[in-house]
């Protein structure tokens, strides 16, 4: 147990929201549906859970491979700020790559035990989903593709934690996939992206000091950072407000516009760091939890985790009304 402890540390729980709010969120929507099944819908969140740990700690494994952390530091140790942290139970010492290997395997093979029991209620479709998400998030740092060393790992993103993974839980959920699923996932994986991109922004320097590509650094200057940010920030409001007006949702979705200051505050915040503005590294209320922020703080890492914490946590509320409102309108 505490070697399953250990590993599920290691594999950076600390981004489950960015995959089980969603899938939570998709779960939530199948609720009521004649075909909904409490067994496969177990069966999807626990697949989901480990299938994301496993991938994280594969992702640390091809990062290991091509000296991610190495570089980084070199580069911190230049005068530029970004983050260290990067598989530090391999850079310790404290374990091997053969035990990440074997930690790799236990969890995608939790993953693939609940593939069989959705597999045995829905029938062999539901392959289509599995593979796919196997294949892009392999992809996302492995080769050959290595998407997210090529400006392309925000798009990755999108798919596995938007309209792929939301629907191939409904459809595992209730054998059905219908347009309400998309509209709302394509709205939800903007989110999702948006701690990723956000991400990007925060390490853009170091990034590219390393040789990596971003979907920062595509997007060229500060400005067309900016823009892609409000875009991300601003797009999946829209998409309810329309989906409200053409009648396809139920108007009290449009709750979800309560969140819409925290998510315009943080393109700003953005736009204060790629300026090198000084702004207030003071977590409020309303951007959601900030867990142990001093600690953050005392480690330097204040002027990251504020902001990153922040697009996680609109994530967490815009699921979170979607999922109430949708309960309340049934």
């Amino acid at each position: 147990m505490n070697t399953f402890k250990t590993w599920f540390n290691n594999a950076r729980p600390i981004s489950l929201p960015q995959s089980m709010l969603p899938a939570i969120t998709a779960v939530a929507l199948s609720y009521g549906n004649a075909e909904f099944s409490w067994i496969a819908a177990l069966a999807a969140l626990v697949g989901v859970m480990f299938l994301h740990l496993g991938m994280n700690l594969l992702d640390d494994y091809f990062d290991y491979r091509v000296g991610s952390a190495e570089a980084r530091k070199e580069v911190v140790g230049e005068g530029f700020r970004g983050r260290m942290v990067k598989y530090p139970y391999l850079t310790s010492g404290e374990a091997t790559v053969k035990q990440l290997l074997v930690a790799i395997a236990c969890f995608l093979g939790i993953a693939a035990v609940t593939g069989v029991v959705v597999l045995a209620i829905r029938g062999w479709i539901i392959l289509l989903w599995v593979l796919a998400a196997l294949l892009i998030g392999v992809s996302y740092s492995g080769g050959p593709l290595k998407l997210s060393f090529r400006g392309l790992g925000e798009l990755v993103i999108f798919v596995m934690f938007g309209p792929l993974m939301m629907s191939g839980v409904y459809y595992s959920v209730t054998g059905i996939v219908d347009w309400k699923i998309w509209l709302l996932s394509t709205a939800v994986g903007l989110l999702v992206t948006n701690i990723v991109y956000s991400h990007s922004v925060l390490d853009a320097v170091p990034d590219k000091k390393m040789g990596k590509t971003t979907m920062a650094h595509l997007m060229g200057g500060n400005s067309g950072q900016i823009a892609l940010s409000t875009f991300i920030n601003v797009t999946p409001y829209l998409i309810i407000v329309v989906g409200v007006v053409l009648g396809l949702l139920h108007w009290a979705y449009l709750a979800v516009l309560l969140v819409q200051p925290v998510s315009l505050w943080l393109v700003g915040s953005l736009r204060d760091f790629v300026n090198h503005r000084e702004t207030s590294l003071e977590p409020k209320r309303w951007m959601g939890p900030m867990g142990d922020f001093e600690r953050f703080r005392q480690a330097g890492l204040d002027w990251f985790m504020l902001r990153w914490l922040t697009a996680r946590n609109i994530v967490t509320m815009f699921c979170f009304i979607i999922i109430v409102v949708n309960f309340i309108v049934k």
